[in-house]
This record gives structure tokens, sequence and C-alpha cells, in this order.
């Protein structure tokens, strides 16, 4: 049991650069205008949605979703976005931080990012996956849950220190 706490403790403190970075530049992103392309759109206003599909690319301040198909679910208020729904071909795109999956949902009111179907989030060398990934933007924390047989898998390339190499 020691072990399991000692790599979790590892764990956290290695991966608090990637999940920090990828929420350093959150600004309320829910009253922010987004800009959606696609090659088709299919909008429902008693059931509150509009369907993308085809190449679709939707910004919201500094995060760019790519996506074969997203869903929009509008809320109660006139142009009240409650969530992004992100299917087939995910990428989402934050600076320098690239996130990957099957499907994922964006709720930019909860400073929420979840990501299933073989997600992975990559910034630079260093890569996190497992079979769901959770990132809590304005809180500077995410969560990687393994399941369905898929192990949480994380590759940190720490930065080197000068006059160390070489000797052990």
């Amino acid at each position: 049991m020691k072990i399991k706490s000692l790599l979790f403790i590892i764990f956290v403190s290695m991966m608090l650069p990637l999940s920090t970075a990828f929420a350093a530049a959150h600004k309320d992103r829910s009253s922010l205008p987004i800009a959606i392309k696609a090659n088709e759109l299919a909008a429902d206003n008693k059931g509150k949605t509009a369907i993308f599909s085809g190449k679709v690319v939707a910004k919201q301040g500094d995060i760019t979703i790519y996506a074969d198909r997203l869903i929009i679910n509008y809320g109660d208020k006139k142009n009240d976005v409650e969530k992004i729904e992100a299917n087939g071909n995910v990428r989402i795109v934050q600076e320098s931080r690239i996130g990957t999956a099957t499907h994922a949902v964006y709720e930019s009111k909860l400073g929420r990012i979840t990501l299933t179907g073989n997600p992975k989030i990559m910034q630079g060398a260093d890569t996190m996956s497992g079979n769901i990934i959770t990132y809590f933007i304005d809180e500077d924390r995410s969560e990687v849950s393994s399941g369905a047989g898929r192990p949480v898998e994380v590759v940190i390339h720490p930065t080197g220190k000068k006059g160390n190499a070489g000797t052990r």
C-alpha cells in the first residue's frame, strides 16, 4: 500500500505542470463568443441543440476544438451554451497543449473538459493517457482514471540540470 501511495504522490507532482499549464490561461470563457466552422449545420431551436458536422473547428477564447461532429447544447437563457460535445477525431488545442480522443465534453461554465475514447494529452514530449481524462481548468487540476483494461500512463521528460550530465 505504501508503494501505491508513493507512486500516486510522484504522479500528482509530475503531472502538475501538464494540468496547470492547460489551465493557466483560463479566463471566464463562458461569456466569450464561440466561432464555429463546419461543412453542415442542423439546428433544433425547440430541442436547444445545434449539430455541426464535417471538418468542424470551434474556437472560444484560447481553446480550439477540432472534430468530425460537434453538438452544442443551449441553456435556458438566450445564447447560453451549457456544453459542447465533440465526436470523432477530437483534438483540443490550448497554446502548446494538445488533447486527443474520440469523444470530448467541454463545459466552459464549469471550467471542465472531459476526454474519453483513447484520450491522450501532450505537451512537448510529455504525455498522459488513461481511460478518462478530466481537466478542471479553473482549479488547475486534472484527473486521469484507468478502466476498460486501460491503465493510466504518463511519460515525463525532466528538464536537464547543468553540470549533472554523466554523473551517477
